[in-house]
């Protein structure tokens, strides 16, 4: 899809920012779920979040007042001053911390974005149409978040439920009972002693899985945020595959690279590729590849993923692929 719909659709008020399962973009008519998400405190980081606005309290009412009267901001407009001693949040000004403490919270919200920077707003000038009054109950709004990880997620276990949406794990106890009430599948995963789940929309795909009649054709670059990746022990667990997204880590301490996409191939998840989209000289570089052990590179392989990194590259306007060592070890088994 165009990147630029995202800007367009949230300028719109199609969507919104919000912290969902991370940082999202999501559909307008699920603002009142996480509204109560952020009024009750519910997810994990919430104990943070308080306690550094506590600190901050006399910064935060001067930033709101600022922005009441002189309307939106963005972090470029303020003035970095001496830097933090703190390496924490990426060492960013106060300004910043202030602001994304308020996003959180919800007081400030996403009005528009400007070359990639978010526009800070107050949020009963991006949401005028909303009332806190609206909010709908604790218990429905857990319910509906613990229906739709379930179908995102295909099939899934009650340890794995409260990741999705990055739930404090008191509040992701309910896939038993929404299964006895007939609002879930509960299934069995082969070679799993604990109960699992699938909603019902997923239940024909199900069906098909466990006759072994569902043939997966799809190859892709994952974003290390995708659900499939992001709970690193549903995914050790299930396929084998031990992923950490390493840019927080240090430079001397990485095994795979700063930014590596997992390969999903096929339905199994094979290996990782670490690149950088270069979009002023349209070049997409290759610095890494990294297969799963005994990942056979057949040829069917190798022509899948070499068609889904060029597919990659051209969406990120960087359709020129390069490689610092022969390209990767796929480009350079096809004799490329």
């Amino acid at each position: 899809y165009p990147q630029a719909w995202l800007d367009e659709l949230l300028a719109e008020g199609a969507l919104f920012e919000g912290w969902s399962h991370e940082a999202c973009f999501v559909p307008i008519e699920h603002y009142p779920l996480h509204r109560r998400m952020q009024r009750d405190g519910l997810t994990r980081a919430w104990g943070f979040i308080q306690r550094t606005l506590d600190e901050h309290q006399a910064e935060a009412a001067q930033m709101l007042a600022h922005i009441r009267q002189h309307g939106p901001v963005m972090s470029a407009d303020f003035v970095r001053g001496e830097r933090s001693p703190q390496s924490g949040w990426w060492n960013w000004k106060l300004e910043k911390r202030v602001l994304e403490l308020l996003f959180a919270t919800g007081e400030l919200m996403i009005a528009r974005r400007k070359n990639f920077q978010r526009v800070y707003d107050l949020r009963e000038r991006v949401v005028p149409w909303w009332d806190d009054a609206q909010t709908p109950p604790l218990a429905e709004v857990l319910r509906q978040f613990a229906l739709e990880t379930v179908r995102a997620l295909g099939v899934t276990t009650p340890r794995w439920q409260a990741d999705y949406f990055r739930l404090k794990k008191p509040h992701a106890a309910l896939l038993a009972p929404l299964a006895a009430e007939g609002a879930l599948i509960a299934v069995q995963i082969e070679g799993f002693a604990e109960q699992a789940y699938v909603h019902p929309s997923n239940a024909a795909l199900a069906e098909q899985a466990a006759a072994g009649t569902l043939t997966p054709t799809h190859t892709t670059l994952l974003s290390p945020f995708d659900p499939l990746v992001w709970d690193r022990q549903r995914a050790l667990e299930l396929w084998g595959f031990d992923y950490r997204i390493e840019c927080y880590t240090p430079a001397v301490k990485r095994r795979y690279g700063y930014f590596t996409l997992p390969i999903l191939w096929r339905g199994e998840l094979i290996g990782r590729l670490d690149a950088k989209a270069h979009r002023k000289q349209g070049q997409f570089e290759i610095k890494a590849l990294h297969f799963e052990p005994g990942v056979p590179q057949t040829a069917e392989l190798l022509d899948d993923l070499h068609a889904a990194i060029q597919d990659f590259a051209n969406w990120h306007d960087t359709p020129q692929v390069v490689g610092r060592t022969a390209g990767t070890e796929a480009t350079a088994a096809r004799g490329d």
